[in-house]
């Protein structure tokens, strides 16, 4: 492979990404808006292009409206990844499978790529016959000559036989005679590479290794790998986490991850190690530390009330960095990968911050919000304490999109799975609630001492910190506990976090701004 083979690739590719795909779009933007829909989101949120979609990756289901209408394809052109993108599970959805289980994501036309865009278009719009073969041709000359194309090169020979006559287009005068850009053809390579085939074909595959995964490719440019590797090993800590979690097989039916539960109250974690935060964070009450999440790369995001920032860090204290927040941020929880939700002292306001690019995307004002009782995420969504209700609330809107009903004062707040964890308002109640969103239902469990902080470990059982300083290991099913044997550091906390990928427990005492960071033994 030569470096005209390399450009030629690159011309290729950024006729398809760089002129096909704007057209597409526009023709996308063309159809919805035609239909009086204001913004893609609306017209994938509607309820025909909703069905036709959700078939097109969902197969031997009959849905509960529309049932008429129901098509069970053979192949599945919609992939996880695209799927994940348009559409989430409302946080409500019961046990059946049928698209209203689903609404639309906050998507616009340049979050689609050429193969989507395309997706949607021949499926969903109204084509002319021209536009529809049109749209098919270039759809399949980019799985030709690009999604598979893992070497980067197109020769000479199989070049000229690309373009017949080339249209004289002046977009396409300019990309046929610029040099060779290697940053951005291994960018577009990259971008154009089928890759989800082949890792939901390999996703049962956990013990796979990226190198594998790119031996299986047959990926032989080096410079492309560098590309992918970051990407690859992303996805693949994601799939390995999956698999922790319940499976579900091909009719539908959970089943458990034959992983090896924890016993009751055994010796689970070890200190990894202590950072005194007092050179970071600061001494006495200016150093006050009111809430910690850690993130599924490592990194520690740490509430300051008295400094009105976000603290991010390692779990060493190094590579520090600062968010300023016009407010106190007290509590805070993850969102996803790059983003983070606090709520503000003595405020009704809820505010979305960019971990990485260290800026605050949005603030919402759910009603009726218990800023001190702490913060979660359930489905995508995030979950707060009211008067005698837990608030379910759409990010992305800031609607509260569900209202839970409590026989008690709710306060501070866990989720994980379809169940939110809290406990009583009142200091003199020591009951451990849990609410499965699943099934509608309250359960209760009665302990010794009234619980202060809770957080979900690997298989699903809890660790609930109580205000006599002891930790209480409870079951999975909620129905039983024991007390944890467990480092006396931990039980001393205010506030505790574990993360299901990176397999460590971090904790808060904010008495003496420590944060301890413990593994799994």
């Amino acid at each position: 492979m030569d470096r005209e083979d390399r450009r030629r690739n690159f011309i290729v590719g950024s006729t398809i990404l760089e002129v096909v795909t704007p057209v597409f779009r526009q023709r996308l933007e063309k159809d919805y808006k035609s239909k009086g829909l204001g913004c893609l989101q609306d017209f994938i949120n509607s309820k025909p292009v909703l069905h036709i979609l959700f078939h097109l990756r969902h197969k031997n289901t009959q849905c509960c409206v529309d049932s008429t209408n129901c098509v069970n394809h053979g192949p599945l052109p919609l992939n996880y990844s695209q799927w994940d993108l348009l559409y989430i599970e409302k946080p409500t959805s019961g046990f059946h499978h049928c698209h209203c289980k689903y609404s639309a994501k906050v998507v616009t036309l340049d979050d689609l790529d050429i193969s989507l865009a395309s997706l949607i278009l021949l499926n969903c719009c109204n084509l002319a016959p021209n536009e529809r073969s049109l749209i098919s041709d270039l759809r399949q000359f980019k799985n030709n000559y690009l999604s598979h194309n893992t070497k980067g090169a197109i020769t000479q020979a199989e070049y000229t036989t690309l373009w017949g006559d080339p249209s004289k287009q002046d977009d396409f005068i300019r990309i046929q005679n610029r040099p060779l850009d290697d940053s951005l053809c291994n960018k577009y390579v990259v971008c154009l590479l089928d890759i989800h085939q082949k890792l939901e074909e390999i996703s049962d595959k956990l013990e796979s290794s990226t190198a594998e995964i790119l031996t299986a490719m047959d990926i032989n440019n080096d410079q492309i790998k560098v590309e992918l590797v970051t990407k690859l090993e992303e996805i693949l800590q994601y799939l390995r986490c999956q698999s922790s979690k319940e499976k579900t097989d091909r009719h539908g039916i959970k089943q458990q991850n034959p992983m090896q539960r924890y016993q009751l109250g055994q010796h689970i974690f070890t200190l990894n190690h202590q950072a005194d935060m007092t050179p970071v964070v600061g001494d006495g009450l200016v150093g006050l530390v009111s809430g910690i999440v850690i993130m599924d790369d490592g990194r520690l995001v740490i509430c300051l009330p008295r400094q009105d920032r976000l603290l991010i860090c390692n779990t060493d204290g190094s590579q520090v960095d600062s968010i300023p927040v016009q407010g106190k941020p007290w509590c805070v929880t993850e969102v996803n990968n790059s983003t983070v939700a606090v709520t503000l002292w003595r405020s009704e306001i809820v505010e979305i911050y960019d971990i990485n690019n260290k800026l605050k995307l949005k603030s919402i004002s759910p009603p009726g919000l218990w800023w001190w009782s702490g913060i979660s995420n359930i489905n995508n969504k995030l979950v707060v304490c009211g008067n005698s209700r837990l608030l379910i609330i759409d990010h992305q809107t800031g609607e509260v999109v569900h209202t839970i009903m409590t026989d008690s004062i709710p306060d501070r707040l866990h989720c994980s799975g379809d169940k939110i964890i809290y406990c009583d308002y009142n200091n003199n109640c020591n009951n451990l609630y849990w609410y499965s969103v699943t099934d509608d239902i309250h359960h209760t469990l009665i302990l010794t001492s009234h619980p202060e902080s809770m957080t979900t470990l690997q298989d699903g059982s809890i660790y609930v910190v109580c205000d006599d300083e002891a930790v209480r290991h409870v079951s999975t099913d909620g129905k039983q506990y024991k007390h944890a044997k467990t480092p006396q550091s931990i039980s001393l906390c205010d506030v505790i976090h574990y993360n299901h990928i990176q397999r460590k427990l971090v904790t808060i005492q904010t008495r003496n701004n420590h944060v301890k960071v413990f593994k799994e033994i």
